[in-house]
């Protein structure tokens, strides 16, 4: 019960997959820093680069349990890739991010989680409102999913996909948060500013007293900065590095 499996598979995986497997366990232990993790119930999944891999997490571990090395490497069919790998994966979460996967060669990382926040607002008529700055970057490439109880039908794939389009950003309607981001870095940056949005939505909308929103021409005009911002080398990317001797700085244990 309160041992688990310890693998090490620094030197014996190429060194673009170990790197992966570094920034992926990073990101699920600042999940967990910031208190977005629910029990074992959500996923953080990225693709090996110049592969059709993906990286995700085993399924009953704790995000703070997370290490590189006990991520469990998938195909899109979700067939476990090491014959001797000790942990099983979660049938829904594979079903979301497979999906996802299958149709975004684009996207390095998707991020999904099950905040509060994200739930409440993905839950209301109209969705994430131009409340805020963070929803801005947000709402610059927005998209929203139907909810259609737990993510265990393949028949729901295509309708993901089909609702995702290009965007970056999802609400899945009373059910949480979808992110995606060409490195794992932009990912996280993007759940970043997403989080931050429904929680400022929520406190303003809380207080009852008129808001003011955001004109939709600044919103229009917003993807050409959001993009300069928040993605690439100067987005995820430059807060990156920080953000992994944060987690260092917590637990160096993630990187094995």
């Amino acid at each position: 019960m309160f041992e688990i499996p310890q693998l090490d598979l620094k030197g014996k995986v190429s060194d673009a997959e170990w790197q992966t497997r570094v920034d992926l366990a990073a990101c699920y232990r600042l999940v967990a820093m910031h208190g977005w993790d629910d029990l074992i119930y959500t996923h953080i999944s990225a693709r090996i680069p110049d592969s059709e891999h993906l990286l995700i997490n085993a399924f009953g571990l704790a995000f703070d349990e997370i290490t590189a090395s006990n991520l469990v490497k998938i195909d899109l069919q979700g067939n476990i890739i090491d014959e001797n790998c000790p942990f099983e994966i979660n049938p829904a979460g594979f079903t979301i991010h497979s999906a996802i996967h299958e149709a975004r060669h684009d996207a390095m990382c998707v991020l999904h989680l099950h905040t509060n926040e994200t739930i409440a607002v993905a839950s209301l008529e109209q969705g994430l409102l131009p409340l805020s700055q963070y929803a801005m970057f947000a709402l610059a490439s927005m998209s929203y999913h139907g909810y259609e109880g737990l993510a265990v039908n393949p028949a729901e794939k295509l309708r993901l996909q089909q609702d995702l389009g290009n965007s970056n950003f999802m609400l899945l309607r009373n059910h949480g948060g979808l992110t995606l981001g060409k490195t794992i870095g932009d990912a996280f940056m993007h759940m970043y500013d997403l989080t931050r949005a429904c929680q400022i939505q929520l406190q303003i909308q809380g207080t009852g007293q008129p808001a003011v929103l955001v004109d939709q021409d600044i919103v229009d005009g917003i993807r050409a900065q959001a993009n300069i911002v928040h993605t690439g080398l100067t987005g995820g990317q430059k807060s990156w590095p920080a953000m992994l001797r944060k987690v260092y700085r917590s637990d160096p244990h993630f990187s094995r």
